[in-house]
This record gives C-alpha cells, structure tokens and sequence, in this order.
C-alpha cells in the first residue's frame, strides 16, 4: 500500500513544505483555541469569580460534543448549506459556519459575568464545545479528503502541531492577558473580557485560512434520496426530535440511575465503579429513548427510511463490508492504542505535585517544554511515517509510549529530581506526538471517502472512550498499590497493543480510498 511504501529522506522532509501540510497547521491552530476557553482556562475565571469547585467541575461536560460528535457527522457529509454551498463548497462552507460559531460563542463568554450569571455562561461553553466538536468533524474530513495517503502522516503532524499552538495561545495567552487588566488578587470581569475577545480575534487565523485554500476535488457516491428541500427539513426535523428526547431522557433517567448508585454503595461497592455502572445506565435509557424517537419519526414517514439508512446505516456497513472479520481487530486496536497515555495521563499532575513539585516547575516543565517536546515529537512522527511507512511508526510509537510509562515509575522512586523530571517529559511527549501523528494517519486511511466525516468521528469517539473509562479507577488504583506499580501497570497494559498493531497490519490494506480522489496543490 502506499501509506506504508519506504521513501527516501528529501521526499520525507520535502513534504513539510506542501501547501496543504501547511494550511493544517493554521487550521490545528483554529482547532486548539476553544477546548482551553472551555476546560482549565474557563475554570480558573470561575474559581477567581467565586465559583465552588463542584460546579466549576460540571463546566466539563459543556465538552461532551467531542465524544458524541459521530450523532451530527452525517449530516455535515451529506447536507448542503444553501449559498454558502455553492460559493465555498461542500467542506470550507461548514467549516466557516462552524468557525462563525465558535467566535459567536467566545464573545458570549466573555460578555458574560459568571458571578452574575453562571447559567448564561453554561449556555455559552455548551454552545462553544458543539461548534468547536463541529469544527473537528469538518477539519478531519477535510484533511482526508484533500491529500493522497502519502501526505496523511505529514497533514497529522502539522495539524497537532498547530494544535499545540492553539492551545498555548489558549492556556497561557489567555492567561497573561487577563492578567494584564486586572489587579492582583481581584477579581475584574472586564479583564476576561478583553481576554476572551482576543481568543474570538485569534480564531479569525482559521477563517481567513478557509476562505483562502482550495476545496477538496473528490468523487463521492451520488445521494439516492437527498434532492428536494423538504427532504432536508425532514431530516433536520427528526434530527432536533432525537436530540431533544435524548436530552429529556437523560435528565429523568436519574431517577432510576441515582438510587442504583446509592444501593451499589451502600452495599459495599466503591463509589467510583457504582457511580460508573450507574451512568453506563442513564446513558444506555437515553440512547435507547433518542433511537425509538427516530425510528418512530421514520414509521410515521416524517423521514424516509432510506434516508436514515444512507446517513447513519451505510457508513458502518461499508466499514464492515471492506474489511469484514478484520473489523473486529481493527476497532479493537482503535480503542486501546491509546491505552498507555491516557490512564497514565490523568495522575500525571497529580502525581507532580505529590512528589514535590511547585506549580511553577509544572508549569515550566509538563505544560511549557511538554508542548513544544509534543509538537516535536508530531513532526518527527510525520517525517518516519513518510520514510518508513505508517504501520512501523504505529507499532514505534505504541512500543514509546508503554516504555515512558517506565520511567515514571523510576521517578516515584527518586523523588523531585529536576533533571529527571524533565528527561521524562521530554521522553513522554516526545513518544506521544509521535504516535499520535501515525495515529491519526492510520485511521485517515481506513476511512471511505463518500462518508468522511461519519466514519472518521466513529473512530476518533472510539478511541478515547474506554481509556477514559478505565482511567476514572486510576486514583483508586494508587491508592491501592502506590505510583510505581500503577505507572509499570499502565505500561503492561499497552503490550497487547503491539500485537493488534501487527495482528491489524497482517489482516488489512490501508489503502487510498476506492473512490478517485484529485488534490489540487
């Protein structure tokens, strides 16, 4: 295949000059901004205008667009904005839309005072975390669809990196500038103000990179059913009802969901697994409910069947058509190959500031070096996947990531030695950017080009869902058996990923989509 061809170095690092390399790097910078303004950015505003922190922490969840992106992917592949479609095409006019809406949603934020109206501000990092995950669906489509494989790993790593950057730009940028407008010690809302609008003005590097580039040229399968537009109303239609009886359902559920998880503690259970087999629960009732809301507005014809069916049916059934039992390993290597990282990433600052760590050295050290040594490591993944191919770059990366995980084991037994921690950072992220580089590559690859956006964000849900869930036990587990069983544990549990990289790479052909696909430079 030809993701996995050897290439000879000056085509490696000739591709970081491609026009299309390059315009991922402004648009990962666009991607980056909003998930600090919704996330640690927007938490430390809350705590500085007197927030409690249980609420400060229910901000999170204005962040769960990300995770439930695949349930609006489809319609952002196959529904045409009316003007906007015609004049930018298919992908630049969702993403200025998008892009529109999360400058709309940052300014919202920042005209709102939360000591004032902390309900306004949850309607407005809502609204920011929906238009930045619609954003995602739009830039990974875009990204696919506009280069061959040979520039997917290269397009990845440019696009963290610019990333990274985003984030810098939100975390810390954010930060000094509303340090600047207020006075130490003081809480001043007119300084988050000024702070957010310049977030809003930074966001215009994605816009203006939109409206300059070139739309993807690809050939799609042609729509059996989207042609009128009534059609489209009816699709939106049910669409809204399906969101809606999810929302309801997942507010009421609680009733049944809340005394499950006080039996289950009450019984002996620890809180943290009842409280997680409870919200298994609510979530299952309230997809339940949302998928007999639809499937109902399609047996009473308010949408045809064979539209649902395109939309949401086809691009799974396509996905196990074209690799068939190989699916199964597939997206089993899919959801743990990040294993390793993201169990072990949720101690990690906990476990620097256990160990002796100021909050400057943190700072300086994991969130400061640890960026650049991760936009590094992207560019360096993106550089190997192109000379060696993606699938040894997979396996490399998988293979860093679980023996990093080593080192910090190694750390717990040294206490606070600077130089240490820093060899280890640099180490970790290092092996992260890398392998999330020839990650995103590898499921670039797997994805059909008549349904980008769908497949794609199925895949990209997927791969956090279950480390995440398994690292809501990580402080359980230190509590338990202490730092360096638990970092040598995470690394362990990131060898069976060697194997399904390899198992995966025997059984499949990643190959360029079936479909022709022209780019232009």
């Amino acid at each position: 295949m030809r993701s996995t061809e050897k290439r000879s170095w000056g085509e490696a690092f000739g591709a970081f000059i491609h026009p299309r390399v390059i315009t991922m790097l402004f648009l990962g910078l666009s991607a980056g901004i909003p998930i600090l303004l919704i996330f640690s950015t927007l938490s430390i505003w809350l705590r500085e205008a007197g927030v409690d922190r249980s609420t400060v922490t229910y901000f999170s969840w204005a962040a769960l667009g990300y995770s439930f992106k695949f349930v609006w992917a489809p319609l952002i592949d196959r529904l045409p904005l009316p003007v906007l479609h015609g004049i930018l095409g298919r992908r630049r006019s969702w993403l200025i839309i998008a892009q529109g809406g999360i400058i709309a949603a940052i300014l919202w934020m920042g005209l709102t005072d939360p000591a004032e109206n902390l309900t306004m501000m949850a309607f407005a990092a809502v609204a920011l975390g929906f238009a930045s995950a619609t954003q995602d669906i739009v830039i990974d489509a875009y990204r696919i669809e506009a280069a061959d494989a040979d520039l997917q790993a290269m397009m990845s790593s440019a696009y963290i990196g610019g990333y990274r950057i985003g984030m810098i730009v939100a975390g810390a940028g954010a930060l000094t500038i509303a340090g600047l407008f207020e006075a130490e010690g003081t809480y001043q809302h007119h300084a988050w103000t000024v702070a957010y609008a310049c977030m809003a003005l930074a966001m215009c590097v994605g816009v203006i990179t939109t409206l300059l580039v070139s739309e993807p040229k690809v050939v799609k399968l042609d729509s059996k059913y989207f042609h009128e537009t009534s059609d489209y109303v009816r699709f939106l239609a049910m669409f809204g009802l399906t969101v809606i009886a999810f929302i309801l359902a997942n507010v009421y559920a609680g009733e049944i969901t809340n005394p499950l998880k006080t039996a289950l503690t009450d019984g002996g259970m620890i809180s943290e697994l009842s409280g997680f087999i409870a919200g298994t629960v609510k979530l299952a009732i309230s997809v339940g409910f949302a998928i007999l809301v639809a499937w109902l507005t399609t047996r009473v014809g308010l949408t045809p069947t064979g539209m649902v069916q395109e939309t949401y049916i086809s691009p799974v059934k396509d996905f196990i058509d074209r690799y068939g039992k190989a699916a199964i390993v597939i997206l089993a290597l899919i959801g743990v190959y990040r294993i390793a990282d993201i169990v072990m990433g949720v101690m990690a600052n906990v476990f620097y500031t256990d160990l002796g760590y100021s909050k400057e050295e943190i700072a300086a050290v994991s969130k400061t070096f640890g960026l650049f040594m991760t936009i590094g490591g992207s560019f360096l993944g993106g550089v190997l996947s192109v000379r060696y191919g993606v699938v040894r770059i997979l396996f490399l990366g998988a293979l860093l990531s679980a023996i990093t995980n080593v080192l910090f084991a190694f750390m717990a037994q040294l206490g606070p030695d600077t130089t240490m921690f820093v060899v280890v950072i640099m180490a970790d992220n290092l092996s992260g950017g890398l392998a999330t580089a020839a990650f995103i590559a590898y499921l670039s690859g797997l994805t059909n080009i008549s349904f980008t956006a769908m497949q794609y964000a199925i895949f990209s849900s997927i791969m956090t869902l279950f480390p995440k869930i398994l690292a809501g036990f990580s402080g359980t587990v230190v509590d338990a058996v202490g730092y360096s069983w638990f970092f040598i544990g995470t690394a362990v549990i990131g060898i069976p990923v060697l194997y399904l990289v390899v198992l995966a790479a025997r059984l499949t052909d990643v190959k360029d989509p079936e479909e022709p696909k022209t780019a232009e430079a």
